[in-house]
């Protein structure tokens, strides 16, 4: 059987609200012909996606299947559409994703290799915190710099997307001016249980914490004394007064990667890639790749 884009978003909608009132409402629908059509759908694949109560609904394991499946489907259609139309542009140009002082001081020594490539095109920056995987997995971008252990390059959110290591660089703890840690040379992960910390937009399921929308908004939380926050020690360069900085011992490595989707067959993708492994492994960067 063939399944309908129209019907995978609908049932996308229903089962990432777990409400069929929200969902239509995400959907600019009205409720009944919402519940019609994924009855339908049921009935089409001979398969119970959802358990539905007076008080809730929630997703069986076939739905559980379908949700991820019908996520990866919707991502390579628009994919597809937003590449063919890049591609009808008259100037080519590459679209890179990344996270605000995300790129450990390397993001110049890195495009300008690729500006001295030949036939390199222009490079367009587009900032985000949460959405830089999605955003090269939907054709929003063409590429992406990502974070080792903040982005689960092995995970499931992050499926169809290659990528190769830039840099890899010690984690830090940032505290306020006056925290009992900072008395200390060092610390240890141990010693940062029960302190109030971050979670970003792109952390792994389960993850607790003060939600985090941008780095800006951290360091101010934590100058505050509302947060302390692990990050890569490249950050203590651009700490702001009121907050310090102490080194983890056993904290796991941060490692900065550069992340192109699957499938790509893009020369200018490529090439950006390769000018990149090879500005930041110069031995002048002291990089890892």
């Amino acid at each position: 059987m063939e399944l309908e884009t129209r019907e995978l978003r609908y049932f996308v909608a229903v089962a990432e609200e777990l409400h069929f009132g929200r969902a239509a409402h995400r959907l600019g629908i009205a409720q009944p012909p919402l519940s019609r059509a994924i009855r339908l759908l049921e009935r089409r694949m001979g398969v119970t996606l959802l358990e539905r109560t007076s008080r809730e609904v929630s997703l069986t394991p076939a739905g559980e299947v379908l949700l991820a499946e019908a996520r990866g489907a919707l991502n390579t259609v628009a994919a597809a559409v937003r590449r063919t139309q890049r591609a009808a542009e008259t100037t080519p140009r590459l679209v890179l994703a990344l996270k605000p002082g995300g790129d450990a001081d390397l993001l110049r020594p890195l495009l300008d290799r690729y500006a001295a490539t030949p036939g390199a095109v222009p490079v367009d920056l587009v900032f985000s915190v949460g959405e830089r995987a999605a955003m090269v997995r939907d054709g929003r971008a063409d590429l992406a710099l990502l974070h080792r252990p903040q982005n689960d390059l092995s995970g499931n959110d992050l499926s169809g997307l290659d990528s190769d290591d830039l840099h890899t660089e010690g984690q830090v703890v940032v505290l306020p001016e006056g925290h009992p840690l900072a008395t200390r040379t060092i610390v240890a992960m141990a010693d940062l249980r029960g302190e109030p910390q971050p979670r970003w937009p792109e952390a792994r399921p389960g993850v607790t914490g003060h939600p985090i929308t941008g780095t800006d908004q951290l360091l101010q939380l934590i100058r505050l004394g509302r947060l302390v926050a692990v990050l890569p020690e490249s950050v203590r360069d651009r700490l702001p007064p009121g907050t310090v900085s102490r080194p983890i011992k056993d904290a796991e490595p941060a490692t900065l990667v550069i992340a192109w989707p699957q499938a790509s067959t893009s020369r200018d993708v490529a090439a950006f890639v390769r000018a990149a492994t090879s500005a930041i492994s110069a031995p002048h960067h002291g990089c890892a790749s």
